[in-house]
């Protein structure tokens, strides 16, 4: 093999691997349109009435907050965001829950008020039924309808209730959190991950009844909330995102007309089944870049087994 030929295959496969992330960043582009997102790696400039307990801590990368019921505390940001189909996911870790106490943060219009549709919120809780989570919504049509992980789902409101196990969330541990709303079959899913592992450890869905819009800020706080003052939900949030499908414009086709004395039957339309699934599934992810990668390394390989079957 001569010299220009192993060059020829390095620059190949080099220029492979750093096409890898371009790829999977092109791809990841064409599937969601992203609505609103951040890492808090700089100041998000998020509107506050309380910059002693709602700010961004540049020490941790993340958005810092501490809630408390009956001050009417908030923090939000502006999304544009007017109707249909999305997904809202962040990660959170809460170190301080007191009994009484509410996370909650999600999406509204300019109410911020969990009783005041419409909104979408997730909630954490610690109440008679100890560290529970919630899925909260209230339609535009202001019909509350709320899920949470506590068995026999006794205080919820809805259809269809959890009849699943218990299940409790923990402090100092980060959860990453999604919320998946299906505008044209009218489902809204809650789904909670451990970050470390990827385990899922509770989720739920609501049949919204009718299709949402009107919710254009991101928010977390107490407003509407009258409890008893001096009980928290401390902690942070981060890497916060809202994306919508993405548009696709379809090909545009040359239509050829065709002209036939043969007489054809018109085929009866195929039956389809229109029920949802109960549980939606995310959307879907681009393909791995690792083939990219291994085809790479493999022409890499094989310049080098060539090139000692050469010298022998």
């Amino acid at each position: 093999m001569t010299i220009r030929k192993k060059c020829m295959y390095l620059i190949l496969a080099f220029c492979l691997l750093v096409l890898i992330s371009p790829l999977q960043a092109a791809s990841d582009d064409n599937t969601v349109n992203v609505v609103y997102q951040t890492s808090f790696s700089a100041d998000p400039h998020w509107v506050t009435n309380n910059q002693n307990t709602n700010f961004w801590d540049p020490n941790m990368g993340m958005y810092r907050f501490s809630i408390e019921p009956s001050t009417g505390s908030y923090a939000y940001t502006e999304v544009d965001y007017e109707r249909g189909s999305f997904i809202f996911d962040y990660d959170l870790i809460l170190t301080r829950l007191d009994e009484g106490a509410t996370f909650r943060f999600g999406l509204s219009g300019a109410e911020m008020d969990p009783s005041k549709g419409p909104n979408v919120l997730t909630q954490f809780t610690n109440a008679k039924f100890g560290r529970i989570m919630w899925l909260h919504l209230v339609t535009p049509g202001n019909k509350i309808m709320e899920m949470n992980s506590q068995s026999g789902d006794t205080l919820s409101s809805g259809p269809a209730a959890y009849s699943g196990p218990t299940v409790k969330y923990e402090l100092n541990k980060t959860y990453h959190v999604t919320v998946n709303y299906d505008d044209d079959h009218k489902i809204l899913s809650m789904r909670v991950n451990e970050k470390l592992t990827g385990k899922e450890i509770w989720g739920y869905f609501i049949n919204t009844g009718e299709n949402l819009h009107g919710m254009n800020r991101l928010y977390l706080g107490s407003k509407g909330d009258y409890g008893a003052m001096y009980v928290f939900a401390v902690g942070y949030i981060d890497n916060v995102r809202l994306t919508t499908p993405a548009i696709v414009t379809p090909a545009t086709t040359e239509q050829v007309t065709t002209v036939t004395t043969m007489t054809t039957k018109t085929p009866t339309p195929k039956q389809t089944n229109s029920i949802p699934t109960p549980y939606p599934t995310d959307t879907p992810q681009s393909p791995s870049p690792g083939i990219l990668a291994i085809t790479a390394l493999g022409i890499i390989g094989v310049w080098g087994v060539l090139g000692r079957i050469k010298k022998n």
